[in-house]
Parts: structure tokens; sequence; C-alpha cells
């Protein structure tokens, strides 16, 4: 299965709530059908006035500690974006406004596959305007440390995906894997993974005012050498297939698809923030194009 040739948003408009994994909060979302050329953009319905909408843009990320926050020029942030961003670029939806009454996007069972059941419920609707990417040029590369990033050129029209991580903790040890972005994988390797975390670092967490609202109804625990949660492990490598599910979930914040090879060692947050950033810094290394014209378009700067 392959993505549109031309932009898409829902069909319907569709609603969820569940608990934010850091403020402990209930949430309420509406997705709802965005018009061409939109993106998607979270409207905070809990703020008065101007300055609600909030752009799914890495230049609005102001924060990444354990999720990926956007603030817009007026103050107004929405967090824990990455999960929900991850579904609609896995499902192909370019266009969608996400009310949301709280800062929080709603954490749900810790992975994609809410999300994208709602999507699928809602329908996918073909636009107008041929679907925009980013062509990878000539490599953009960031490190932090032994963490490190990397966007390549490739001879497809879409994304592939390649992460290794590596934990000093048996339950996770070394793992890595790789995926083509399509709608059908996304769904079937990825989605389904959800985000883990230590019990030793629990109670330091919400010391600081996170993980408030976590649970083994939205994450893998890990505590010593062994996975706590009853029902155990979704795949055995679930830890990695999580890593990537986030990073296409941030990787999304380019503005649009990508073609290109995504490669990473400790994939986070920071690091594919920090490398969506060098990449709209970089207007050298990539190019507009479409799939009406194989004429690359040249970025501006």
């Amino acid at each position: 299965m392959s993505y549109s040739a031309y932009q898409q948003t829902i069909g319907t408009p569709a609603v969820c709530a569940g608990v934010g994994v850091h403020s402990g909060e209930r949430t309420k979302l509406v997705l709802k059908p965005a018009p061409e050329n939109v993106g998607i953009r979270f409207v905070r319905t809990d703020v008065m006035g101007q300055g609600r909408s909030v752009a799914a843009i890495g230049t609005n990320v102001s924060d990444v500690t354990l999720c990926t926050t956007l603030t817009n020029d007026a103050g107004t942030s929405v967090s824990v974006v990455e999960h929900l961003l991850a579904a609609c670029a896995g499902m192909g939806v370019d266009n969608m406004i996400v009310e949301i009454d709280g800062v929080e996007v709603p954490i749900m069972d810790g992975s994609s596959l809410v999300f994208c059941e709602l999507i699928r419920s809602a329908g996918i609707k073909q636009q107008t305007i041929r679907r925009r990417r980013m062509r990878i040029l000539s490599p953009v590369t960031v490190e932090d440390g032994p963490k490190w990033a990397r966007l390549t050129p490739n001879d497809r029209d879409d994304l592939t995906l390649h992460a290794r991580i590596d934990y000093d903790n048996p339950a996770i040890g070394v793992q890595q894997m790789a995926i083509r972005l399509t709608p059908g994988q996304f769904m079937d390797d990825i989605a389904f993974a959800r985000t883990f975390g230590f019990a030793r670092d629990v109670e330091q967490l919400k010391a600081r005012g996170l993980a408030r609202g976590g649970s083994l109804e939205n994450a893998v625990v890990i505590d010593g050498d062994d996975v706590i949660n009853p029902e155990g492990l979704r795949a055995e490598d679930e830890f990695v297939r999580h890593k990537l599910l986030d990073a296409i979930g941030d990787l999304m914040l380019a503005g649009a698809p990508i073609a290109g090879e995504y490669s990473a060692n400790q994939p986070g947050h920071a690091i594919n923030n920090k490398l969506v950033r060098k990449l709209l810094d970089t207007p050298q290394a990539w190019c507009w194009e479409t799939a009406e014209d194989d004429t690359p378009l040249r970025a501006t700067a």
C-alpha cells in the first residue's frame, strides 16, 4: 500500500478522551477535517481570544523533556503530540484540526494505535491539491555524544527508517529495526508499540511534575531486569519499535513528508528535533517535489 499522490484529510470529525501521562488530567480531543495546505494544527479550546492555534512545525518545538511540546508565539502550548502526529504520518493524513481542551494530548494506551483507529473510523478523504514532499539531496547529520541521527538521500518517494538502541538492562538490551513508512507497515509493525520507562525513575519524575498519569495501562514499565506489565510485551522488540514511532511523529514536524532515509543511534525527541531544525536550516540539502512533476523544486531559504 502506498500513499496518495494528493493531500488527504479525515472524512468526518472524531472524538476521544483520556488522561495526560504527565499532568494526570483528563483531556478531550476532537479531530476535524481541514482544507489543503493547512497541515496539522492544534486548537486549544480552553484558551480565550487570539493565539489558540498551534501549528505542528519543528520551529514551534519548545521542550523535548520526555515528550515533544509545541508552543506558538502567543505562548500557547500543547505537549505529548508525537504519538498523534505519528498516526497522521503513518495513515497519510496531511491536514487536520485537533481541538483540545487542555495542555496535553491524552496518552491513551501509550502507542499510536487508538489514534490510528480513530482516523480509520473517521475515514480518509483525498483532496484536490497534490502532496508535496521534501526530497533529501545530501546528508544532514546531528550528534549529541553517543547519540546521532541522520537523513540521507535514497531513490524512493517515501521515508525509510532505521534505529538502534542499546540499554544496559537485559529487559531491553540491544535492539534495531528498519522499516519503510507505508500505511500498511505502520499499522502492522509500529502503531501498537507503547512508550516505556523504569520504575526506579517514577518518584523522581513525579517530583518534577511529570508522569502523574503514568500507569501500567499506558506504558511498559521495567523494574530491575523485568517487564512488570501483566500482559508482557506486544513484541519482543517493542522498545525499538516505539523509538521508530516517536521518530515518525517528530519527523512530521518538518512540515511535509520526507523522501529519504532516516538512521539513528539511541534516538529520542531531542536529537530528532535537532535533526528537523537542521534540515529546515539547510535548504541546499533538500528540495520540494510533487508526484505531478518529477522535476524537483529547489527549497528557498
